[in-house]
């Protein structure tokens, strides 16, 4: 008997990252695939003691159902930080605590998409934000990118000829190009946006993580009502935490907790009260000073052993934070060739093809630095140059 499954899973494909990482499962492989923080980074001790805390003083409370909304200490936490950092003021009531930044995607997905819908993207896009919506059968529209941001001239065009209703972007240290918008290019963004309908949906994981350059606020600083802000704990404190938000007008707002209320109640109420008291004991900033010291020299450490092993052909972005860097290869050669011949020398990344909509055997590729050790990544990017240089060899 054959399973009828739902149309819309017939435009949906496996995760291209969770399907390499059973690659980098053998040890042997030196992985620049996942985006995985880089696990020293974890307040490993400090989480242990504020789960005890949490459960010798009130540990009957924490492990009960609660509020959709999420824990309003945690909530109220987020939104001193936007004040901190940005003066940026977001009302507790307007975020939403989600299971990971990518809940955020899905219920977003839900709650402003049909079937046909038009979503603006960035070319090249997040691979997991284009596998959360296709779900809902979009038609997506690419806009590229400059080293300052968005194409800010092409992304009018696209508003003014497919009027999409989203347009999803990641503005620090873009996943996968690790590009960062420029001041100039956020406010610009939030100008032409203003004269559409379109919701900006930016997400912001690795904001907190800058270690070169100057902090510049969120686009929705300029654009205000008609955005939608997501941020997480994975890149901050600790990825299995699965705590991530979602900051909107009470309008979206209400909309997002029903269907999150169809999902799943609400986000795991013991790990945001463990992370909320983490929070209340330690001292946030000094944290993540750390791990911006510890990405600064493994980027660093990127850098520079590409300059070393790398054909001049190649070329690459300079992140001044997050976790990733691009790679672009001569024509007409296809990253995803090169990874199959680098899985031989035990290598891996993440070939470019996934990061488009509809394009296949791109020239581009990602790179991540953050959960490799020095030695790994000169090993790893000598092994990698070799095999660029094999395959120019046979263009």
């Amino acid at each position: 008997m054959k399973t009828q499954f739902a149309d819309r899973m017939q435009h949906v494909q496996k995760s291209f990252i969770r399907e390499i990482l059973k690659v980098t499962l053998n040890p042997e492989v030196i992985s620049f695939a996942g985006g995985l923080p880089n696990p020293d980074s974890f307040p490993v001790e400090e989480i242990s003691a504020a789960a005890q805390k949490v459960l010798s003083q009130d540990g009957k409370n924490a492990m009960q159902y609660s509020t959709t909304e999420g824990y309003l200490p945690l909530r109220q936490m987020i939104s001193d930080r936007y004040v901190h950092r940005f003066g940026l003021h977001i009302s507790p009531d307007e975020i939403l605590i989600t299971n990971g930044s990518q809940q955020a995607l899905d219920l977003l997905g839900k709650v402003f998409l049909n079937k046909g819908d038009n979503v603006a993207i960035e070319r090249p896009g997040y691979l997991g934000a284009i596998q959360a919506f296709s779900i809902f059968e979009p038609e997506f529209h690419s806009v590229p990118l400059n080293e300052d941001g968005v194409d800010l001239e092409l992304l009018e065009t696209e508003l003014q000829s497919h009027s999409p209703k989203l347009f999803y972007t990641v503005p620090n240290f873009q996943n996968p190009s690790g590009l960062t918008y420029s001041y100039e290019n956020r406010k610009k963004t939030a100008e032409i946006l203003y004269r559409h309908s379109t919701v900006l949906i930016e997400d912001d994981p690795y904001g907190e993580l800058r270690f070169l350059g100057q902090n510049v606020p969120p686009v929705k600083a300029f654009l205000g009502e008609n955005s939608v802000l997501l941020g997480s704990f994975s890149k901050i404190v600790a990825p299995s935490m699965r705590l991530g938000w979602i900051c909107a007008n009470r309008e979206i707002t209400e909309k997002l907790i029903t269907a999150k209320q169809a999902a799943d109640l609400h986000t795991n109420f013991f790990s945001q009260r463990v992370v909320t008291q983490y929070l209340t004991d330690n001292d946030l900033d000094l944290h993540i000073g750390k791990i911006k010291t510890m990405y600064k020299l493994q980027r660093d450490c990127m850098v520079e052993m590409i300059e070393r092993y790398f054909p001049a052909e190649v070329k690459y972005t300079q992140p001044e934070g997050g976790m990733f860097l691009w790679v672009t290869l001569p024509k007409p050669m296809s990253s995803i060739t090169l990874f199959e011949s680098a899985s031989k020398v035990n290598v891996a990344f993440v070939p470019g093809d996934p990061f488009y909509v509809n394009e296949n055997y791109v020239n581009t590729l990602r790179l991540n630095y953050t959960n490799s050790n020095p030695t790994e990544i000169e090993e790893g990017i000598k092994r990698l140059g070799r095999v660029i240089r094999e395959e120019m060899a046979h263009l």
